[in-house]
């Protein structure tokens, strides 16, 4: 499956290590393919520059070790799919669904209440409980 993560889903793996990141990405590595957009590369860098000490080559070792494929995020949109709150957040949702992605993982609450039929949207525990055996 195609699975694209969010910005704040990059944050806890780079960031906040934790095992449910580790295992949730380690499972994605293996069994699935990891897609980004353009626009939440952008958007880590500026979080990352302006909340974390954390230096550019630390984020550069990070994504040369990361198996993914970069999804190029339009920056102009005519027809809107959906609503959504934050505006920023729409780019990136917007990106999933025309790249045709079939599951979006994020922590983002603003994305609980869109509905769509494809991609579908879980947390990084959602996406775990449904697709780890036990």
């Amino acid at each position: 499956m195609k699975v694209m993560l969010d910005t704040n889903i990059l944050v806890s793996a780079f960031v906040f290590k934790s095992s449910i990141m580790d295992e949730l990405i380690g499972k994605l590595s293996k069994e699935h393919e990891i897609i980004i957009c353009s626009y939440t590369i952008e958007e880590l860098k500026e979080l990352i520059d302006k909340k974390f000490k954390v230096t550019p080559k630390k984020l550069d070792e990070f994504f040369s070790e990361f198996p993914f494929t970069l999804v190029y995020s339009p920056t102009h949109i005519e027809n809107k799919l959906f609503e959504i709150r934050d505006k920023n957040d729409y780019i990136i949702l917007h990106t999933a669904i025309i790249e045709n992605v079939d599951i979006f993982i994020t922590g983002d609450k603003d994305f609980n209440d869109i509905k769509i039929e494809k991609p579908q949207i879980m947390t990084a525990a959602e996406f775990l409980r449904k697709y780890s055996k036990n």
